[in-house]
Formats: structure tokens, C-alpha cells, sequence
């Protein structure tokens, strides 16, 4: 929940400020002086302000209310909203692998183009579940003040080959900056990394075209603004996406929220689905991880006479909740499941105060973006930059490849037991 989120935030601002405090008390006591401790005191005080404003806000939103006027206006999540460019500096920066992880996160919640995969809890899941290499580089000047980070994952096999990712396995990552100067600094010292590691190239997961590297933007993040309340959101689904939910709820599913609690049943139809996509499932330690170290993360599950037949992974960001994982298990489709699974996602998206819904990426003109469309979602390009030694083509570890095209064929043919040993090992290499 935002409001939790932002308390969380708060509260570890308010204990940074005191020991801070309390240090600068102390080297004046002996006489010294701090004024990167008193700079660094301001920014944290005018940080509890804002976040203080936002609660108030928050509040406010909850109290009871005059019914309010359906909401019209265009929300954009900040990720794809113009890339900050404005904060210059004449100091000297630097580039480290050493930043702690409380000004990691520190500098990524300060950042509107910011995503949850920026922050260091990712790096932790990915490394627990995984066990790749992490190289998180950052610009920072002599004060340690951060002017731009860059997470990225070292990924090596000899199946799939051996290259720098930001972010693999999610929809964002890439470069955070808050100047162009600090930009190309990452930009030359991942090239940098990469060459004295021997990848084979760097793929950043960027929301804008803003870098003069080659790219691919075949991919697309869909989404829906949402109204204030259920009823607008009913009214403005077309009749048709209305009488297909009103079909599916007649098939009596029960609808479970929770997250922890429904690892199993959620894992389940996860990876039925995913065998028979002909897709290697990611181990349930990844969910488990992901769940644990983020507290917004949920998951609804669909059950059709007691069994588990449908399922949503939700994660929450500011003001948008994202389905990085929804699954639906064959027979269940006959029943309209999906419908009433994103029905139900929707609803809890708006009783939790968030104002934008994140359908996740989809190929242009795939059903999957047809099927997102219907609801209301409006398209975003995605731009995946490469940096690329010797004009090495593109890229393609993707379903598309021809390559792959019999590994796919052959994997649907699986017992699923087997395909949830084997798949956990395959899929950790595939970004």
C-alpha cells in the first residue's frame, strides 16, 4: 500500500535525521565542523516534509467524502514521464561499486523516474534466487552525494551466452540520472565493465529513447488510468468486456487475497501455465523472495470447485500497481476465468488508493495486447538500448528465434514435474 510505504519511509528518515543530528552535536562538542552532515540534514528534512504532505494527502483521500465526479485527467507513471536533466554540478565525479545500500535507496525513492527495480531489495532477491553477479555502479562526487546509478546483472551460460542486463526478469531498469553529464559517466564505465569481464554486450531496459545507443522497441508496457471508485470503473468497460464478466461470474470462483499464504496455490497454476506456454518456469523461491522483501507485493487467486485455477502477481510503486505474473490453467478458459481474474485485480487496485493499473509488456498487436486494450489500457513504448562491441547485430533470446523454436515445441510436451526441476535452471539465464 502507498500509505504503508510512505510511513515505512518516514519513520527511517526520522532515525537517519537523529543520528545525524546526534553526530554533529558531537563534532561540535569537539570542535569540528560538518557541513556535509548539516547539507545532508536539510535534504533529509525537506524529504520528511514531502512525505509528511503526501500522508495528509492520503488521508484526506480516505476521510468520507461527497460522492466525486468521474476522473478524466491523464495520469502518467513517473518513469515515463521526461528524464530529469537539470541538476549540474561543477564538482569532480566518480564512479564506484560501493555505494551502501541506504543511499542507493536513498537516491532512488528522490528520483520521480525512479521504478521499483532500481531499488537495492531487487539486486537482494535477484542474488538470493539466482546467484548472479551484481555489479550496481553509481556517480557520486567527494561529498558522496549520488548525481546517477545503474544496477546491472552479469548473466553467463553456454547456452544463451554472456552479457550485462538492467534489469533482467522485470520490465524496467537502465540508467537513473538526475544529469547527462552523470549519464555518460555510466555509460562509459559499464562499456567499460563489460569489455573487462568479455561479455558479449549490455542490454538497458529504458521507458525513453534517450540515449544515442542501438535499440529495440518491439515491446510495449500497457496502462489504465484508474477512476475513483468501482462503480466508474464498471461504467467504463465497454458492454461486451461487461457481459463476458458477468458470464464468468456466474461460474461461482472463489477469490482469495493474500501473498505468503498462497505461494502454493499461486506456483501451481504458475507453472502449469508456463509448461504448457512451452516456457521454463522461474523457481518459487523468486515469488518467495519477491514477496518477502517487498511489502506491497500480493497475490489473488481464482478458485473454481476448490481448486486453484487462476492467478495474479501484484506489485505496488508510488502510485501504480503493476501484474508482473498472471496465469490461467487451460480448462479454466472455458470459464471466462481471466476475465473475472482481471476484474478482480482492477477493483483491488482501486481500493488500495493507487491510480494507475500496469498490465506489464506486451509485443505490438499480440493477443496479449489486444486482450490489455480492452480494458482501457493505453500503450507505452519500451526502448531497450545495447551497447554492442565490434557493430555486433542485435540480440534475439527471445520465443521468436528460430533457435529456440524446438526447445519450445519440446518442453510443452513435458511431465510437469519434470519441467518444474529442469526449468528453475534454464530460465535464470534467459533475461
Amino acid at each position: 500500500m502507498p500509505e504503508l510505504s510512505l510511513k515505512k519511509q518516514l519513520k527511517s528518515l526520522k532515525q537517519r535525521k537523529g543520528i545525524i543530528s546526534k553526530a554533529i552535536g558531537d563534532a561540535r562538542k569537539s570542535g569540528l565542523d560538518t557541513p556535509d552532515k548539516v547539507e545532508e540534514v536539510k535534504v533529509i528534512i525537506v524529504e520528511i516534509k514531502k512525505i509528511e504532505k503526501e500522508l495528509k494527502t492520503l488521508s484526506n483521500h480516505s476521510a468520507p467524502q461527497e460522492k466525486l465526479k468521474k476522473n478524466t485527467s491523464t495520469v502518467i507513471p513517473s518513469q515515463f514521464k521526461p528524464l530529469l536533466a537539470n541538476d549540474y554540478t561543477n564538482a569532480a565525479l566518480k564512479v564506484t561499486s560501493q555505494l551502501a545500500k541506504e543511499k542507493w535507496d536513498f537516491y532512488v525513492h528522490n528520483n520521480p523516474n525512479a521504478t521499483i527495480y532500481h531499488t537495492y531489495s531487487i539486486r537482494e532477491v535477484i542474488e538470493k534466487t539466482f546467484h548472479h553477479q551484481c555489479h550496481y555502479l553509481s556517480v557520486i562526487d567527494d561529498r558522496q552525494n549520488v548525481y546517477a546509478i545503474l544496477p546491472l546483472v552479469e548473466m553467463r551460460s553456454r547456452l544463451f551466452g554472456h552479457f550485462l542486463v538492467s534489469i533482467p526478469f522485470f520490465n524496467y531498469g537502465g540508467i537513473l540520472s538526475s544529469n547527462q553529464e552523470a549519464s555518460n559517466i555510466l555509460l562509459k564505465a559499464a562499456e567499460e565493465l563489460s569489455q573487462s569481464i568479455k561479455s558479449e554486450h549490455i542490454e538497458y531496459r529504458h521507458c525513453h529513447d534517450s540515449y544515442t545507443l542501438p535499440s529495440k522497441s518491439e515491446k510495449i508496457a500497457m496502462l489504465k488510468n484508474l477512476p475513483d471508485d468501482i462503480e466508474q470503473l464498471w461504467s467504463g468497460l465497454g458492454t461486451k468486456l461487461r457481459a463476458q464478466i458477468k458470464k464468468a461470474e456466474r461460474n461461482s470462483f472463489t477469490v482469495k487475497v493474500g501473498n505468503i499464504n498462497l505461494i502454493n496455490d499461486f506456483y501451481k497454476v504458475f507453472s502449469n501455465n508456463m509448461r504448457d506456454l512451452g516456457t521454463p518456469v522461474y523457481s518459487k523461491a523468486l515469488f518467495e523472495n519477491m514477496l518477502n522483501n517487498n511489502e506491497t507485493a500480493a497475490i489473488i487467486m481464482l478458485y473454481h470447485q476448490n481448486k486453484p485455477v487462476s492467478t495474479a502477481f501484484l506489485l505496488g510503486w508510488r502510485n501504480t500497481l503493476e501484474i508482473p505474473w498472471a496465469s490461467t490453467i487451460k480448462p479454466a478458459n472455458k470459464l471466462d476465468a481471466n476475465m473475472k481474474l482481471y476484474w478482480e485485480v482492477l477493483k483491488f487496485s482501486i481500493q488500495k488508493g493507487y491510480k494507475i493499473f500496469d498490465f506489464g509488456r506486451s509485443s505490438k498487436d499480440a493477443n496479449t495486447y489486444r486482450f490489455k486494450k480492452q480494458w482501457g489500457a493505453k500503450s507505452h513504448e519500451l526502448y531497450w538500448h545495447y551497447w554492442l562491441p565490434n557493430n555486433k547485430p542485435l540480440p534475439e533470446i527471445n520465443p521468436n528465434n528460430p533457435k529456440y523454436k524446438i526447445m519450445i515445441s519440446v518442453w510443452k510436451k513435458l511431465p510437469l514435474w519434470i519441467a518444474n526441476i529442469i526449468g528453475p535452471e534454464v530460465v535464470k539465464n534467459l533475461p
